[in-house]
């Protein structure tokens, strides 16, 4: 475990002085049930986010909040986290599991949990202002390319569905299986006059945009073919 720790502490590029915040950081409650990373990753979250939220401020001072708002979505997602989490190369130092059941491949939500939870350990260890500079080094490329405002599925679905017929789509969770290390969850999309769409994730809001991201292909091909339709007559 020493050496693990040194060498994640080396990825890190920093020392803790409380070697054991760093290791309940990368503790799923699979491996503890008391001490793992939750709370850690309940901190981390919220450092990130004050954080990313500060430099938005400063990169675009005169861009509209709803943008901003939109910005900072891309860039604290689980999808964000999971990618800098694989390329600290997280995936090889989280504990998992449990000497009567071994896990070999650790899922991103974990991956992404244990990014936002090695930020909560740096803060209470090194303070904000370390905390400040480990995120705003793994995060300097998305924050580069952040002036490009990437809308996600669900909130193109929303923004259609909300324009053509004036109310929200509906999401049903169909099912929910595998053990809590390894959920699947299963979901359900549709908006007005169309049926359910269903699609699948390892989180239920990772599945809603999936499901969403499907219905909007179908939308897209229905529109398609009304045109021909129109053209043609």
């Amino acid at each position: 475990m020493e050496i693990k720790i040194k060498k994640l502490q080396k990825i890190l590029k920093i020392k803790f002085n409380d070697i054991y915040l760093l290791i309940q950081a990368i503790t799923h409650k699979s491996y503890n049930a008391k001490k793992n990373y939750e709370i850690l990753e309940f901190l981390g979250d919220r450092v990130l986010g004050l954080t990313i939220s500060n430099k938005l401020i400063e990169l675009y001072p005169n861009e509209r909040v709803g943008i901003l708002d939109k910005k900072f979505s891309n860039l604290v997602n689980k999808n964000i986290c999971c990618d800098i989490g694989k390329k600290l190369k997280l995936n090889k130092f989280v504990l998992v599991g449990n000497s009567k059941r071994k896990i070999l491949k650790i899922e991103n939500k974990i991956i992404s949990d244990s990014c936002e939870s090695i930020i909560g350990a740096i803060y209470l260890d090194k303070g904000f202002k370390i905390a400040k500079e480990f995120i705003l080094n793994n995060w300097k490329d998305y924050l580069m390319i952040s002036g490009e405002t990437i809308i996600d599925a669900k909130t193109k679905l929303q923004e259609f569905s909300l324009k053509k017929f004036k109310s929200l789509p509906e999401y049903k969770l169909i099912s929910n299986t595998g053990p809590r290390h390894e959920p699947y969850f299963k979901v359900g999309v549709k908006i007005k006059n169309t049926k359910f769409i269903y699609s699948n994730g390892t989180s239920k809001k990772n599945a809603e945009q999936s499901a969403a991201n499907m219905l909007l292909k179908n939308l897209d091909k229905l529109w398609e073919y009304r045109i021909k339709v129109t053209y043609y007559h």
